[in-house]
């Protein structure tokens, strides 16, 4: 740990849990690094992710966005793939950026967004894209035959939720320099998509901690009241 990360230790209360205003003001302070940090929400949710009926996932389009500039590859031919284009794509085609990926190990991007009928030449790189997270899915919106809203969402700083095998969803909610405002309002669209898509078998209390971070900061603990 450097010296400045111990430093913004100290100045955490480690007895309390503060509320989601006073925690980002909190993060914002004590950012130790002096770039723009990214903020990152993390949601230890009472479920059980070994069962499908307690799955939590989804996506949601933040209202301020993510401050983060999002390259899109787009797996299409023909009309999608100029529809891709003229909706800003960074890399469109079809099978010279599988082959790219596989042969050059080709990862200058952040979402690839395919068309369902490309799927089953997509689907043969899941074992590279997986662990990746790269892997299209209709869940989160990258399989879709609506490219130019998917790349508009995706711009416009769509983010996805879901449980890791921890029973822990890690969301990025914007950048410090956004000021306390404008992240309170992105965090609270994230919980309340994570609230509402609570699964039917989940037992006991769902929301079990909630805790955000800057990118080089310690956690804070939050004591969550939607």
């Amino acid at each position: 740990m450097g010296k400045k990360y111990i430093d913004a230790v100290k100045q955490i209360d480690k007895t309390k849990q503060y509320d989601m205003a006073e925690a980002i003001e909190k993060a914002i302070e004590i950012a130790p690094a002096k770039f723009d940090e990214t903020l990152e929400l993390h949601v230890k949710l009472g479920v059980d992710p070994r069962h499908a009926d307690q799955q939590v996932r989804g996506v949601v389009v933040l209202p301020n966005g993510t401050g983060k500039t999002v390259r899109v590859l787009v797996i299409a031919k023909g009309a999608k793939a100029d529809e891709a284009t003229a909706a800003g794509a960074d890399y469109v085609g079809a099978e010279e950026y599988i082959e790219k990926i596989q042969k050059e190990n080709w990862f200058d991007f952040d979402v690839m967004i395919t068309t369902p009928d490309m799927m089953g030449l997509v689907g043969r790189m899941g074992k590279v894209l997986g662990p990746k997270g790269l892997m299209p899915n209709p869940k989160s919106g990258t399989v879709t035959m609506d490219i130019a809203k998917a790349i508009s969402d995706i711009k416009a700083g769509k983010v996805e939720y879901r449980v890791d095998k921890q029973a822990i969803c890690h969301v990025i909610f914007g950048k410090k320099s956004f000021g306390k405002d404008k992240l309170l309002e992105n965090v609270t669209t994230i919980m309340d998509a994570i609230i509402k898509a609570k699964p039917a078998a989940a037992k006991g209390t769902y929301l079990k901690s909630v805790a955000i971070a800057t990118t080089m900061g310690p956690g804070i603990k939050v004591n969550y009241r939607p």
